[in-house]
């Protein structure tokens, strides 16, 4: 461009920088929705492209290098430009000798390198041995993937073994969710830890598998709940799991030696710490740079605790000292440029979320509203009356959609007391709900978004043995299959011999003999089962039942004789009963414990 030119010589300020939305990329100011993510904020234009890339990022269909949703056909990247970087970057690690480049691979953030040598220089401390430490002097790799099922201990209590399912990795550690369990019970545990396992070694060593504590359904729905929640599931496979290292022999820490320890109020976090004070096999964590509120006491061989340098070898974030040393004074410790920021502390997560909730209030007006329909001719378990509800319900807050919601379902009970108990089962925050002038305090998940409200559908249908096509926020069909019970074809049925006085007499007619002989060779008739109330069905259309379902679980027929299951026994039927005194094997008592949940749904009146 020539200097005399017209767009040389404009001065003043230079334009704004234009910010898009993170999910539609469509450039509208103010972006007022924001979630936080182990890379930082992403900001949204609408509640709707929000609630699109959680979906995306909980299923871990991110970038390994920006965090970013993928969306083309790459399986790891989002862009040409950031497949280049992270190899770049992975060249980088092996030429600094940082680890196994597989083990930083399987967390998505990049990370500072906090420099160890100048810091303990600066503090004249000294490191702890590794020989203190229960953990590998090469840390283990981690080949887990998001979304694989596993067995894991309940850390609430160590005497139940749960399904849990890998929500994200971070170096050598798994965030597990407990299946049964919320977001708030996530906790995180070594590749090489003792307390997780492959599915089916609770079985193989005599055990059980238990619903998590707190489980949000009903304890009868367990066995239900499991075969639902492992049918089609991706299982973490043997190799992957570590074995743990052993554990020193005893407490050999000294006050003032430095290390690397989780910070268990932000447990995705490892912080630079120190050691204290010692007592026993006791040791006092304390973390550098922070106030005594973060510090804590755990024993020697504690897995929380690692020696120094541990996270740059495993290519797990370290989060540096706090702004002040131990001695007051500001801390000139050094680290290695940062690729990307990495949120230093759930404060920094809060807020944001705090922002996300006051900003969607505050411009709820603007967006379009979430409607609930309901399928009023689908069955409502015996608690709701489905005629007397509306056909759907709309509100632009889905917190306020959600409260109707539960209104709607107490104006259209037959038993309020029984729904109440009902709903009282599920697990998260207090809503009050007003009915008939009394006012109720339900205990439920809170809905943020139309995802949400799927899940509340779904464990509300569970609670109340209800359709769960009896509501969503899909406009309904017309039809629903299933509240429709599976009948087997008719078969022509046989024609009883008439009565003495009724029967024609005829010369040409032939009678067939009556008797023990011939009553067993005729094969019972099929009747239709939707037609009868359950508890009324005997043994034979209880097997009639199971066979027309899964002809697979015929070959139990003669069990269901043997022990006279008829209707009413039927629907008493659970997994430990069938497992321990009919001696059925797991997979035949879960499909069984599906069709009695199922019948329960279309129960008749005793």
């Amino acid at each position: 461009m020539m200097p005399g030119s017209p767009m040389n010589s404009k001065r003043g300020r230079p334009p704004k920088k234009t910010v898009s939305c993170t999910w539609c990329n469509e450039v509208k100011l103010p972006l007022k929705y924001v979630y936080p993510t182990t890379n930082g904020k992403r900001e949204f234009c609408s509640e709707t492209c929000l609630a699109e890339f959680r979906k995306a990022y909980v299923k871990g269909q991110t970038c390994i290098q920006c965090n970013n949703i993928i969306r083309g056909s790459n399986k790891d990247y989002c862009s040409t430009f950031c497949m280049n970087k992270h190899q770049k970057n992975r060249e980088l690690s092996r030429v600094a000798n940082v680890g196994p480049s597989t083990s930083a691979e399987s967390s998505p953030i990049s990370f500072q390198t906090f420099d160890w040598e100048d810091y303990l220089q600066e503090t004249s401390s000294i490191a702890a041995p590794q020989t203190c430490f229960k953990q590998s002097p090469k840390p283990p790799l981690n080949d887990f993937k998001v979304g694989m099922k596993l067995e894991a201990i309940d850390p609430r209590t160590t005497t139940s073994t749960c399904i849990a399912t890998v929500i994200s990795t971070l170096g050598p550690r798994l965030r597990l969710r407990l299946d049964g369990s919320d977001n708030k019970n996530d906790f995180w545990r070594l590749v090489d830890s003792s307390e997780i396992h492959p599915i089916g070694h609770c079985e193989k060593s005599g055990g059980m598998l238990q619903p998590p504590l707190g489980f949000r359904m009903n304890a009868s729905s367990w066995p239900m709940f499991l075969l639902k929640t492992l049918n089609g599931a991706e299982m973490a496979p043997a190799k992957v799991f570590q074995r743990e290292p052993p554990s020193p022999k005893n407490n050999i820490f000294q006050v003032g030696q430095k290390l690397e320890a989780v910070d268990k109020k932000n447990p995705h976090l490892i912080c630079c710490a120190t050691v204290g004070a010692t007592k026993n096999d006791q040791i006092h964590v304390t973390f550098d740079g922070w106030k005594g509120a973060f510090d804590y006491w755990c024993r020697y061989d504690s897995r929380d605790i690692f020696p120094v340098g541990w996270c740059a070898r495993s290519g797990h974030p370290l989060q540096p000292p706090g702004q002040k040393n131990n001695m007051g004074g500001v801390s000139r410790f050094s680290f290695k440029p940062a690729i990307i920021p990495f949120i230093p502390t759930s404060t920094v997560i809060s807020s944001v979320t705090e922002v996300v909730q006051s900003e969607a209030d505050t411009s709820a007006s603007s967006l379009p509203p979430t409607v609930i329909y309901f399928r009023r001719n689908c069955n409502g378990g015996g608690v709701i009356n489905t005629a007397t509800l509306p056909i759907s319900l709309d509100d632009v807050s889905v917190m306020a959609l959600q409260k109707k919601f539960l209104e709607e379902l107490f104006k259209a009970s037959n038993e309020p007391d029984k729904l109440l108990d009902r709903l009282q089962t599920l697990n998260g925050e207090e809503f009050e709900i007003h009915f008939k002038g009394d006012t109720h305090i339900l205990t439920v998940p809170k809905a943020t978004s139309a995802s949400d409200l799927e899940n509340l559908f779904q464990l509300v249908s569970q609670a109340l043995e209800c359709c769960q096509n009896l509501f969503g926020i899909e406009e309904p069909a017309k039809d629903c299959t299933l509240c429709e019970i599976k009948e087997t074809p008719r078969v022509p049925a046989i024609k009883r011999k008439a009565p003495p006085e009724q029967e024609p007499a005829t010369s040409t007619t032939t009678t067939t003999p009556v008797g023990p002989s011939s009553s067993t060779a005729t094969p019972p008739a099929t009747v239709n089962l939707s037609q009868i109330p359950i508890q009324e069905w005997g043994i034979e259309e209880v097997i009639q039942f199971i066979e027309s379902t899964d002809p697979c679980l015929g070959a139990h027929a003669e069990l269901f004789r043997r022990h006279e299951i008829d209707g009413k026994a039927f629907l008493l039927l659970n997994s430990d009963m069938m497992m321990k005194y009919m001696g059925l094997k797991l997979g035949p008592a879960l499909k069984i414990c599906n069709l009695v949940s199922r019948l329960k749904g279309r129960r008749f009146a005793v």
